[in-house]
């Protein structure tokens, strides 16, 4: 029995401990194969099995840390408490308006995502493509300037440098002149940029309303599972105009000196929303604020979505991530990759696909449909970019075709295009974390005009700046680095 015990054997050790030990770890083996398996993937329980079973008592710490991804009942209670309030003001209906001219998938899309995410299909909003990352942020600036109610703000990543400073001075101005300016930052996605300490220094002597998402700082009794994030990106101007996306408010080259030396520069595509979606992308970062403040913002926060009956471009906002139940965004792409009649465009900095995802995708490709994948020739994550690389012969082997975005860049965009109206955008990525793990938020908008542009950016920027995979090249690479891939695969399955 000795050998399944992760401590050496010492005779010398009374028999009373090496038959207490013994009964632990079978203990810990017996109830493990019960409560694992409990409401998980089996790929994922799988994993954690494994990992208990070769090294038990690390394992199982392991998995008592970090084996849940859902955040504690109180904020999943909160969520819940959010998403009532707004269905008691749109009369439980996932579409506000007209709804004839959708297709049978669309409103069934429609219909899954306000189950799940509780934010309804709006007309007549409008929505400007931006696709510049020190650009973007002095739109948001100009936009911050005319600000005469409030401002909220809420990005992943924020530091202080010579790109974000208008941002930043925007909103702290705005503070001054006395609107009412609130700001969440991720804690652990901005800890250690270049510029965040500067940031909290400047934040606290501002006065300003601030808050770190989903702190961990325990000796302020702030922790939960350390790697669960707010993935967000969102900024709301007097509820008229929103931004959202992929960007964080930080230099595209991210201010490190190891990025600098090998010339990353980010490439990011963010959206200037006005129309209904505003509302909903308010009252998103509405729950957020409840979340970390116990407030909710009922003076800036109108619950009631109104929406025009007709024109306009039609829009959803999905949020989704560890405070909800299910995975509101891997059931939305699944759902519309399987409705795609004739092309599904991803494009993804971290593709590392589920199980449901891979087989949509390969379903897809195999009936026909022209699935074009774009990711980076080079990532900032060494060990996801090799995962990544796992998946890419049986998505060749099926008829995708991968397009890999010229190197120094690090493609940082996420969007989905189905057929010829479907245009999903956010700060989603198709990985498991982003599925499972992190707090995202994606616009569902359905407009031909709005999906002909993306295509359009598609074609004249990222296939541009793309080379595509050469399958035979690829196929012919070393053992040494399939292995690599393969075990860097393993990593998705303890998610």
């Amino acid at each position: 029995m000795e050998s399944f015990i992760i401590f050496p054997f010492d005779a010398r050790w009374p028999t009373w401990v090496l038959v207490t030990l013994i009964a632990i770890d079978a203990v810990i083996r017996i109830v493990a194969l019960g409560w694992v398996p409990y409401r998980r993937k089996p790929s994922v329980a799988l994993g954690w099995l494994l990992a208990i079973f070769l090294i038990p008592y690390v394992g199982i710490i392991a998995f008592l840390l970090f084996g849940s991804a859902k955040l504690p009942p109180s904020r999943r209670a909160q969520q819940r408490e959010v998403n009532e309030l707004i269905r008691s003001r749109t009369d439980d209906e996932a579409i506000l308006g007209r709804e004839d001219h959708l297709s049978e998938p669309l409103v069934t899309s429609a219909q899954l995502n306000y189950r799940l995410g509780a934010l309804p299909m709006t007309h007549g909003n409008d929505f400007t493509l931006e696709p510049d990352n020190h650009q973007c942020m002095l739109d948001m600036a100009a936009e911050v300037d005319r600000a005469t109610d409030y401002v909220h703000f809420e990005f992943y990543i924020v530091a202080i440098d010579e790109a974000t400073r208008p941002l930043l001075d925007a909103l702290l101005a705005a503070h001054a002149r006395g609107v009412r300016v609130r700001i969440l930052i991720d804690h652990i996605g901005s800890l250690g940029y270049p510029g965040y300490a500067e940031l909290v220094k400047m934040l606290d002597a501002s006065g300003v309303s601030w808050r770190r998402c989903l702190p961990i700082r325990p000796w302020k009794l702030e922790y939960q599972r350390p790697d669960l994030r707010n993935h967000r990106k969102i900024l709301v101007v007097d509820g008229t105009v929103a931004y959202t996306g992929s960007q964080n408010v930080i230099h595209r080259t991210y201010n490190k000196r190891a990025n600098l030396r090998k010339g990353f520069e980010w490439k990011d595509l963010s959206v200037r929303c006005t129309g209904p979606v505003v509302a909903e992308l308010n009252a998103v970062f509405a729950s957020d604020w409840y979340s970390e403040t116990g407030v909710m913002l009922t003076d800036e926060f109108d619950s009631e979505v109104e929406s025009p009956d007709d024109g306009g471009i039609m829009a959803q906002v999905v949020p989704s991530g560890p405070g909800f139940e299910l995975e509101n965004n891997l059931r939305l792409f699944n759902h519309l990759i399987y409705n795609a009649n004739h092309t599904v465009v991803v494009c993804s900095p971290y593709f590392v696909p589920d199980e449901s995802l891979m087989h949509a995708l390969v379903t897809e490709a195999l009936s026909g449909v022209d699935v074009r994948l774009y990711v980076g020739a080079t990532s900032d994550h060494a060990i996801a970019q090799k995962a990544q690389e796992s998946y890419y012969d049986e998505l060749v082997d099926a008829g995708v075709r991968i397009f890999q975005y010229h190197a120094p860049t690090v493609l940082h965009s996420k969007f989905l295009l189905i057929d010829d109206e479907v245009t999903l955008i956010g700060s989603s990525n198709m990985d498991e974390r982003s599925f499972a793990m992190n707090m995202e938020v994606t616009l569902f908008i359905v407009d031909e005009e709005f999906t002909d542009r993306m295509y359009g950016l598609e074609v004249d920027d990222y296939r541009a700046n793309s080379v595509e995979l050469d399958v035979e090249a690829w196929r012919q690479r070393s053992l040494g680095r399939k292995y690599l891939e393969s075990l860097c695969r393993l990593t998705s399955s303890l998610l």
